[in-house]
């Protein structure tokens, strides 16, 4: 009897400790369990988040954050479905078709200017509004008709959906019958494609634009972040990241860090864009102009 008594005891034992030790595991899997964040759309906007995110992630243990392209459609479009967490987008959502902008919040980060960009060897430096826009819907087809080379010009547009896009016909051609062009679907191709083709135009956010392009002024303004602050260079943006409602605590806070003093008066400036604070004017989702108070 005895000896069955402790093996009985024994038997108990291994259970109890059977018993108790899964419950360890959720508290340690749950200390290390990552936030899953995905951002996608503009490519304008792209290397700041891209950039921001490595740094956030570098200091908090646990961040998971995925940057994609796309452009601004497809960022609006994929975060008002629900399929990603953040849509990342150079328009207000107001401005693109399909989307319910009342259930999306706006997160702005960033300003950017957007420039016309030419190949150096075009030999002009300054365009007309009237010229610019005749060269978009082909009616000039030589860089001689506007004073430069005798070259003909390469129109290289970004493709439908493409916030920078939108916001160059909007303010810069103010219209969008633009004659058919290659697409790309990326800034960083067309700031390639521009550079090694002969004659090619494009535009460009300031903060894709590299060395072996030239932007171009217009109507006599060039084409600067301080002009933008004032409106004096009306081609600029907001730069958005949307969620769909209020964000969850993990991705408001690395929104708001992207926001935070420190960040945009370091990595905002250093990679092209301007800081929403240093704007002098702002601009409403339907293109109104107002000072900052």
């Amino acid at each position: 009897m005895k000896k069955t008594g402790l093996l009985l005891s024994v038997t108990l034992l291994f259970a109890l400790a059977g018993c108790s030790s899964p419950s360890k595991t959720p508290a340690s899997s749950s200390s290390t369990a990552q936030t899953k964040i995905v951002a996608v759309g503009s490519t304008a906007l792209q290397p700041l988040v891209e950039a921001a995110a490595q740094q956030y992630t570098d200091a908090t243990p646990g961040a998971d954050i995925t940057v994609q392209g796309g452009g601004s459609g497809a960022g609006l479009s994929q975060v008002a479905s629900g399929a990603v967490t953040v849509g990342n987008s150079d328009i207000f959502a107001q401005e693109k078709d399909g989307v319910d902008a009342n259930a999306l919040v706006d997160h702005q980060v960033a300003v950017v200017g957007i420039a016309p960009v030419v190949h150096p060897g075009v030999g002009v430096t300054n365009l007309t509004h009237q010229q610019l826009v005749d060269i978009f819907t082909g009616q000039v087809t030589n860089w001689q008709q506007v004073g430069g080379a005798d070259q003909k010009i390469v129109v290289i547009n970004r493709a439908q959906g493409s916030g920078t896009r939108a916001t160059f016909e909007s303010l810069a051609l103010k219209t969008n019958k633009v004659m058919t062009a290659q697409e790309q679907d990326s800034s960083g191709t067309v700031m390639k494609m521009v550079k090694s083709t002969p004659g090619a135009i494009s535009y460009l956010a300031f903060s894709a634009i590299q060395s072996g392009v030239n932007k171009l002024s217009l109507d006599g303004v060039a084409p600067t972040d301080a002009n933008v602050t004032t409106n004096k260079w009306v081609v600029w943006a907001y730069e958005h990241m949307y969620t769909k409602g209020s964000p969850k605590a993990a991705t408001a806070k690395f929104i708001h860090y992207i926001q935070s003093a420190k960040v945009q008066a370091s990595l905002v400036k250093k990679m092209g864009y301007i800081p929403v604070t240093a704007m002098k004017v702002a601009r409403t989702h339907d293109g109104q102009i107002e000072d900052v108070k």
